[in-house]
């Protein structure tokens, strides 16, 4: 799941001719800890997410699209063995960021 949000974050970052650098720097974190992000070494919270998309112009869920299509095509064709490890980890980001998720959507539609 990392990995595949980092390459979407990476895939927008590029198309929108920014660096890591000025990507980190606008959403205040280090360099190296965003590039640990893009190389999906290190978790993605939904705060950062939203940081990031909305540094390049894009909404969360343009980010996040990735995680509906890649695993169902790939559980699908067999191609990934899908372990109840990565359930527990789905599910820990998307409880650990409910709170947040929350705030964002009533600040957009208050």
């Amino acid at each position: 799941m990392n990995e595949l949000l980092g390459n979407r974050m990476k895939e927008l970052r590029i198309a929108k001719n920014f660096t890591q650098e000025q990507i980190a720097d606008q959403i205040g974190v280090s360099r190296q800890k965003y590039a640990r992000i893009e190389n999906g070494a290190n978790s993605v919270t939904l705060d950062i997410l939203s940081k990031v998309a909305k540094v390049l112009g894009v909404t969360v869920g343009d980010i996040t699209r990735v995680l509906d299509d890649a695993p169902a095509v790939a559980y699908r064709a067999g191609a990934e063995n899908v372990s109840s490890e990565k359930i527990f980890d789905m599910l820990d980001f998307f409880y650990a960021n409910k709170r947040l998720y929350a705030k964002i959507h009533r600040e957009n539609f208050a």
